[in-house]
């Protein structure tokens, strides 16, 4: 399971984890990929290269994995439901793992209403949930989807999922994930925790179920880059839950010091996080904001880390 990946090698020995978020270009331009990789790529354990995040069109996740990889940074390949039918899907899963890549992360997708095309057709032939089976079964079995067929070749792959711990009704939320553990699920990356004590309640139903025994779970985190930001996605996003406090407490820091006190409230949200049994590690958001990632894990004393022994040298 995950043989080739040095995420699943990091989280197996028991190690404090830690992955970033890369979002590729909107256009070719391979260096804007080979950048931010080198900018990660002592920081961090993996990087998630994201799928056409918010419906916008962008580069390629596989190619941008590729690139990535070249810099020796191991990528977590984004896959969204959205925008194939399970034959494509099926095909870049094979591209994805003949390229070197060895995670990958099945995701629904944002809306394409969000993003550059709204009116356009989305696909959803199958759902996160089944996904995470159709990888896993060409993973262990070597079988296409509905096929009986052996496939040429292995597919070794570390299989993830998301889960939003504050989306209502928040009593499924657990249940959600003990069914993306049994289709597949290797490790969970969660929405961004402001809220710990909520956090801790699903975390506490989680343990309940066995279920950080197994997968792993990688605690979602996006440092606040201003008061505005912290408005907006209390607001505006979705599933996101940010204590009045913490919105407060950014719309009470001058606005030159406003970055600071993100990444201050950022490291001390980490410190909570990482006491918690059955978290494994963190997943950090920075949302256009990758130079903050180094700075927030030096700054916790999470240095260094890892070495790779799949990759490039760093």
């Amino acid at each position: 399971m995950g043989a080739h990946s040095h995420l699943a090698s990091v989280l197996g020995s028991g190690t404090f984890t830690v992955t970033a978020e890369l979002g590729p270009p909107k256009g070719n331009r391979p260096e804007v990929v080979r950048k931010k990789a080198r900018l990660l790529r002592d920081y961090v354990d993996a990087v998630n290269i994201t799928d056409n995040q918010t419906a916008v069109v962008r580069m390629s996740s596989i190619a941008a994995s590729v690139l990535a990889i070249g810099e020796g940074v191991e990528p977590v390949a984004q896959m969204v439901c959205r925008d194939r039918n399970r034959i494509a899907m099926q095909s870049d899963i094979i591209g994805a793992a003949a390229l070197g890549i060895s995670n990958i992360l099945c995701l629904s997708g944002d809306h394409q209403a969000f993003g550059t095309y709204p009116y356009s057709k989305s696909v959803f032939d199958i759902d996160s949930m089944q996904l995470l089976g159709t990888v896993k079964r060409m993973r262990d079995e070597k079988k296409l989807a509905g096929q009986e067929e052996e496939m040429k070749g292995e597919i070794d792959l570390f299989i993830g999922a998301a889960a939003n711990p504050f989306a209502e009704p928040f009593d499924y939320r657990p249940y959600r994930l003990l069914k993306k553990v049994a289709a597949g699920a290797d490790f969970i990356q969660t929405q961004c925790v402001y809220d710990i004590p909520r956090f801790e309640e699903w975390m506490r139903q989680v343990k309940a179920l066995g279920l950080h025994e197994k997968c792993h779970i990688l605690a979602g985190l996006t440092p606040l880059k201003s008061a505005r930001m912290a408005s907006h996605m209390a607001e505006n996003v979705a599933g996101m839950l940010i204590p009045e406090k913490i919105v407060k407490r950014m719309s009470d820091t001058p606005k030159e010091r406003q970055p600071d006190e993100g990444i201050q409230i950022c490291l001390e949200l980490l410190e909570q996080l990482s006491q918690m049994l059955g978290v494994s590690g963190v997943h950090i958001m920075a949302i256009g904001w990758e130079k903050a990632v180094p700075r927030i894990v030096e700054k916790a004393g999470l240095l260094p880390r890892p070495t790779c022994d799949i990759l490039p040298p760093r």
